[in-house]
């Protein structure tokens, strides 16, 4: 081949730039029932109830089973022995009595106050180093939960007991400010905390502790996450980075005690549990001291003598007819429709987030499996907005804690569906997995590793894309 005339190869070059660019799609109109981010199960709600409804393809009959289900997941437990032996057996060590408490109306949870040192929606897990595990119990825990737990105070710190036991301790967010600048000169300050675990009731914890911070995250559209293909999930995995864009999704491979072996994770900050039956389970047993099929001892450590020696609500405390209420609720959450699809600055910012590259992780649609666990969730397109893997986001938001096979810089992509509904919802807008973040905004400039090209691709936007960047997000 015969070579280019020097005149012709800035017009060449030019004009593969320009193909390059279109790759990055323009939206000048809605997508075909893009409002319904949860197919035949959204709802048109937007208030403060706006998470707490059963999806709409719900029959009558099954919404009176969801209706059971939520008074068992709103409803406080007691201590045992109780008269109300259907909800006792509390404790001995807890966090809170009723799962409504951290979901407050199923939303999103938040950190204590600067001068607060009640959690009241925030949970800290705690381990010890994988390599630490020498012995044959820390290597059967290692393999089930996917961490070993710190000796004294076991996988989650639980910061209030029932009489005559001592909490295990306290927790207070402290935070340090670091401005961050836009292109445009704009100036936005991020908060960095630091957690402290202060009133210790059992001494001192390991030397080699290693704690995460978690925020409750919001309940709605379980189900449907629960029902996407599993080769669906993987075909977004790319942990060489084979196509050289930066992003490396991994899957986390969890253990699932219902099958007796290792499994896709999918819920959880770091996709440590693999259902959400199995989720709900740890939820009851760690967040509120209550035994069930799955977990059938309380989480009392051998130096915790009065937490051992304190009074059950049977044998387990949760029946199987309770989990299996309180999972047919938490599978039917739905989600609701979202809100001006149309209009055009919203568009706009749907432009700019797939220009920034935001959808590589946060994916915007899947379809649901026709065998999936209730037939109100099979065979609809969803769009949640979230690839359920695994993604190293820097050393910014690390907690430098491992979790099967996530690393201490690793977390799970988060669903964005509903995220603009959060203030109506939660009274707050406080995101990220230690809540850290005011805002939408302030939650992308704390996006590092893999989504630093994201996030410095943010930082050249004008005011006014940023405003149709956040037009789109409040919009989902």
């Amino acid at each position: 081949m015969s070579a280019l005339p020097a005149f012709r190869l800035p017009v060449l070059l030019l004009l593969l730039g320009l193909a390059a660019c279109d790759q990055t799609p323009r939206f000048t109109r809605a997508e075909p029932d893009e409002a319904l981010s949860a197919g035949a199960a959204t709802v048109r709600l937007s208030g403060r109830t706006a998470f707490s409804k059963p999806s709409a393809n719900l029959s009558p009959m099954r919404q009176l089973d969801f209706s059971v289900g939520n008074s068992f997941f709103r409803n406080p437990w007691v201590i045992a022995p109780s008269s109300t032996t259907a909800r006792d057996g509390l404790g001995p060590l807890l966090n809170t009595n009723a799962c409504m408490n951290c979901h407050v109306r199923d939303g999103r949870g938040h950190p204590p106050a600067s001068d607060e040192d009640i959690a009241v929606s925030m949970l800290v897990r705690l381990s010890i180093p994988p390599e630490t595990a020498r012995d044959a119990t820390s290597a059967d825990l290692l393999k089930r939960l996917g961490v070993v737990p710190e000796p004294v105070y076991g996988v989650q710190l639980q910061d209030a007991a029932i009489p005559g036991v001592a909490p295990e301790g306290r927790v207070r967010m402290d935070y340090d400010y670091v401005p961050v600048s836009f292109a445009d000169g704009t100036q936005v300050e991020l908060r960095r905390p630091t957690l402290r675990i202060t009133r210790l009731g059992y001494g001192p914890m390991h030397r080699q502790v290693e704690t995460s911070a978690r925020v409750a995250p919001p309940m709605i559209g379980l189900g449907l996450l629960e029902a996407i293909p599993e080769a669906d999930l993987l075909a977004n995995a790319d942990p060489d980075d084979r196509d050289g864009d930066g992003i490396r999704g991994r899957p986390n491979r969890v253990w699932d005690d219902a099958l007796g072996r290792e499994t896709l994770g999918r819920f959880g900050w770091k996709a440590g549990q693999p259902s959400l039956d199995q989720q709900n389970a740890h939820a009851f047993a760690t967040d509120m001291g209550l035994t069930n099929r799955i977990l059938p001892r309380d989480d009392c450590t051998e130096a915790q003598v009065a937490c051992r020696a304190a009074p059950n609500g049977g044998e387990p405390e949760v029946s199987d007819h309770i989990l299996a209420q309180v999972l047919f609720y938490t599978r039917n959450l739905a989600v609701p429709a979202r809100r001006q699809v149309g209009d055009a600055t919203v568009l706009r910012g749907k432009s700019l987030f797939h220009e920034a590259g935001c959808q590589r992780c946060h994916v915007p649609r899947f379809t649901t499996a026709a065998d999936a666990a209730e037939p109100e969730l099979a065979n609809q397109v969803i769009r949640p907005y979230t690839d359920l893997l695994l993604h190293d986001m820097g050393e910014g938001l690390a907690d430098h804690r491992r979790e099967f096979q996530a690393s201490g810089s690793q977390w799970r992509t988060p669903p964005l569906w509903g995220i603009g509904l959060t203030a109506a919802v939660s009274g707050h807008t406080q995101f990220l997995h230690d809540g850290r973040a005011r805002t939408l905004l302030e939650a992308i400039l704390w996006h590092g590793g893999e989504a630093d090209a994201a996030r410095r691709a943010v930082l050249q936007f004008d005011a006014g894309q940023r405003e149709a960047l956040l037009a789109f997000l409040n919009s989902l």
